[in-house]
């Protein structure tokens, strides 16, 4: 059978005629997908490595404030709530406002904060006062501590909303 000269996908796809003179043609091959082996590891990859970025931050900060033992630990604490601030923030950021790579969000997300926070520590801290006769300061701690993370994470995704959906709103009315 003779190819028909009026129907343009006798070429390769990415070979194909501009639909539009003035737009030049992509002389390159679109790049494969990635085998989901490959996919896999390179979500592996950006999650390991955003994890010892994560964990070393979070090292840092227990080394540069130091928990007194039989005290609340305030260190831990902190890391779990800004954490989880960060993870409010981050989620809408990736999920609403703007496409993201689909490795940001394991990156960031699952490695770095996930690194970073640090539920296990809680859970030895509040074993620890348990063990040194601080039962009270123990349950002071993982109430207060998942209260204010659960909080933190809805105000932080609240707040990032209220401030930057609206823009967005707004420049898309503008057009």
């Amino acid at each position: 059978m003779h190819p028909d000269p009026h129907v343009p996908s006798q070429k390769e796809d990415w070979q194909a005629d501009a639909v539009d003179s003035d737009m030049p043609i992509d002389p390159w091959p679109p790049r494969k997908a990635p085998s989901p082996r490959r996919r896999q590891a390179e979500v592996l990859a950006v999650i390991a490595t955003g994890g010892v970025i994560g964990a070393c931050t979070r090292y840092g900060a227990a080394v540069l404030w130091p928990v007194v033992p039989g005290a609340f630990p305030w260190t831990t604490f902190w890391i779990n709530v800004t954490g989880s601030a960060a993870m409010g923030l981050l989620i809408v950021l990736i999920t609403e406002w703007t496409s993201a790579h689909p490795l940001v969000r394991p990156f960031l997300g699952t490695g770095v904060l996930g690194g970073y926070t640090t539920f296990s520590t809680y859970t030895v801290d509040a074993r620890n006062l348990i063990d040194g006769h601080h039962a009270g300061t123990a349950v002071l701690y993982l109430t207060a501590t998942l209260a204010a993370a659960l909080f933190v994470t809805w105000a932080a995704a609240a707040l990032t909303r209220r401030v930057l959906l609206p823009r967005v709103e707004r420049e898309g009315a503008d057009a």
